[in-house]
């Protein structure tokens, strides 16, 4: 959740830390920070709220140093205010820290009755006076500080400086992400690479467990037992662009564009062009002899794979269970021999997401995920991984990766009824082009943004909003809902629509707007008799629909909006569109922050 970067440079650091810490505002955070070695000393700059404050206090302030850390933070322990906020210091240490330190309050005590002195409420405060206690003690940087590591229970990414070190930062992971980035006679930490990116396209990402030892000229990284390891060098290819918005008012209105071309790239890496037939990358295991599918996610990528589940017990005839990852482990649930987990992830760094992928690994399952960063924890203890190619999406309401997701879900979808035997080469031909066309078709999508903002006016007036559909738009519901909670702030729940009656039809009235998608598919006229319950109630219906939808319903909505008619099989792609519209523009009038809506975050990387 929280942002660090740090530099060990030549020059004065602070600009490029500042910049750093603005790349890793689509993280979402509550106060910010810069500390910097100033003549052996520490010095430090720290802001409640957003940049803008910290942007103030160095301008009033400046801080020069050419070695420095930096951090946003998401509060966990403590309110958001500026003694709270990172970085944490003490007369010999500076430190930056993502995740949470579960034992704190032991540590606190222990060092509080040695007599050090606590200026914040945070858990990071605690390891702050740890290391300074044992160089009190002798030890050097480096020793003190592999010493303290091994006190921590929890999950934690650190960057650490040292009054008069001055080529001298530590870096540490468990659990939470952390990547080295390698310059020309300067070396940088940082949570992810979009920290880096202005630096360096050069990148380490250590593993977890590990930690490292910068200096202007290199990194010795060692692991939890603390034997020295490698790490290879990567070349990340996120450039300064790729945090632009474009010319769009928000990053999430340039990421909900983005979708045509980004669902083309993604599909361009499952499709054989020659005979228009899905490719999977090489696998560890044959798809063919998974007898059970459990697959796992949080949030968004939790309603992606819903809306799989529909599509691969169709196609592939096997029983799928969907699990909320943070639910998944203690459930404890039994696992098929044989069978697969699979674990979707737009960062690939989720924490409750990468628990519950090692849960299913002790388990015995075959491990498969489906992130947007190659280079990701997720990904690189999977056994296999599908990329979706969404490129950064910064905005914290995931837009653009949802759709890749359900790309990427479509294809294996496919590929497992290939494997399987289950679905006929025509049935395979009928999918593939219409997945061919999505692209185009979510270009025609984007046209009705002008209606849909016509539309948001009313919604934004709503305390409450029911969305509703039936088969595979029940997820795509519930996720439009989620996407109206996450930035308007108004209160949206999304149902299977044959649910309604069984409690949620008590909340209809004229003050409550209803989202019906319902495009005609085999569970059309369900969903119709559904809508006719809310308008007999004199509710207000929003009706998504295709040309003969809308043709059929359209005149008994409040309004409609028709799409083009598709395949049922890709309309959860398309559909996915118009809802997201709908949240971007009633939070747009609603004047909340779209892209860092409070109190979430992007990767969210604490359990």
């Amino acid at each position: 959740m929280c942002g660090i970067i740090g530099i060990i440079g030549k020059n004065v650091a602070t600009s490029q830390i500042f910049e750093g810490l603005r790349r890793l505002e689509y993280r979402g955070y509550d106060s910010a920070g810069i500390a910097t070695l100033v003549d052996g000393g520490i010095d430090r700059r720290r802001a409640e709220g957003k940049l803008k404050n910290l942007e103030e206090v160095l301008q009033a302030r400046p801080l020069s140093g050419a070695v420095g850390i930096g951090h946003t933070r998401w509060a966990t322990h403590g309110i958001p205010n500026e003694a709270n906020a990172h970085p944490h210091i003490t007369d010999r240490v500076a430190m930056v820290h993502n995740g949470i330190i579960e034992n704190f309050q032991e540590l606190k005590e222990e060092l509080t009755a040695k007599g050090h002195v606590f200026a914040s409420d945070t858990d990071t405060e605690a390891v702050v006076h740890l290391i300074t206690a044992y160089l009190e003690e002798g030890l050097s940087p480096k020793d003190a500080t592999a010493k303290a590591l091994k006190r921590l229970h929890g999950a934690f990414a650190l960057a650490i400086i040292f009054a008069g070190e001055h080529d001298l930062m530590i870096g540490a992971r468990r659990g939470s992400p952390l990547a080295i980035g390698v310059g020309e006679g300067e070396m940088y930490l940082g949570s992810d690479a979009i920290a880096l990116s202005h630096l360096t396209n050069k990148v380490m990402y250590i593993e977890d467990g590990d930690w490292a030892v910068l200096g202007k000229d290199g990194a010795e990284i060692f692991n939890a037992a603390d034997e020295p390891v490698e790490r290879a060098v990567r070349i990340s290819d996120l450039s300064n662009a790729s945090v632009g918005k474009g010319g769009y008012r928000h990053f999430m209105l340039k990421e909900i564009y983005e979708q045509p071309q980004v669902i083309g790239d993604t599909l361009s890496g499952f499709i054989n062009p020659a005979d228009r037939t899905i490719t999977m990358p090489e696998l560890p295991f044959d798809l063919a002899g998974v007898t059970r599918l459990t697959m796992i996610a949080c949030g968004t990528s939790y309603y992606a794979c819903q809306t799989a589940r529909y599509w691969i017990e169709k196609l592939a005839r096997i029983p799928v269970e969907v699990d909320v990852a943070s639910e998944f482990r203690y459930r404890d649930a039994p696992l098929a021999e044989g069978g697969a987990a699979l674990f979707v992830s737009q960062s690939g760094e989720t924490a409750d997401t990468l628990a519950a992928l090692r849960h299913a690994r002790d388990k015995g399952q075959h491990i498969l995920s489906i992130v947007n960063v190659p280079d990701s924890t997720i990904s690189r203890e999977s056994d296999g991984t599908l990329l979706t190619y969404a490129g950064p999406e910064v905005g914290v309401a995931s837009t653009k990766a949802f759709t890749t997701q359900l790309v990427v879900l479509a294809c294996l979808a496919i590929a497992m009824g290939r494997a399987k035997k289950t679905i006929e080469h025509d049935c395979e031909a009928r999918l593939m082009e219409a997945l061919i066309e999505v692209p185009a078709i979510a270009a025609d999508v984007l046209n009705h943004d002008e209606r849909l903002k016509e539309l948001a006016a009313e919604v934004a007036e709503a305390r409450d909003v029911l969305y509703l559909g039936r088969g595979s738009m029940y997820p795509i519901a519930m996720e439009g809902a989620l996407k109206l909670k996450e930035i308007s702030y108004i209160h949206a729940e999304g149902y299977a629509a044959g649910e309604m009656k069984h409690g949620p039809i008590a909340l209809i009235d004229e003050n409550v707007p209803v989202i019906v998608i319902a495009p005609t598919d085999e569970l059309f006229e369900k969903t119709a008799s559904n809508m006719q319950e809310v308008i007999a109630r004199g509710g207000r219906v929003i009706f998504l629909s295709d040309g003969p939808g809308a043709e059929k319903l359209g005149k008994l909505a409040a309004a409609t909006i028709a799409l083009p008619q598709v395949d049922p099989f890709v309309a959860p792609i398309l559909y996915a569109i118009p809802v997201q519209l709908l949240a971007y523009h009633t939070a747009c009038i609603k004047g909340t922050d779209v892209d860092q809506p409070r109190n979430l975050a992007k990767s969210v990387t604490v359990e």
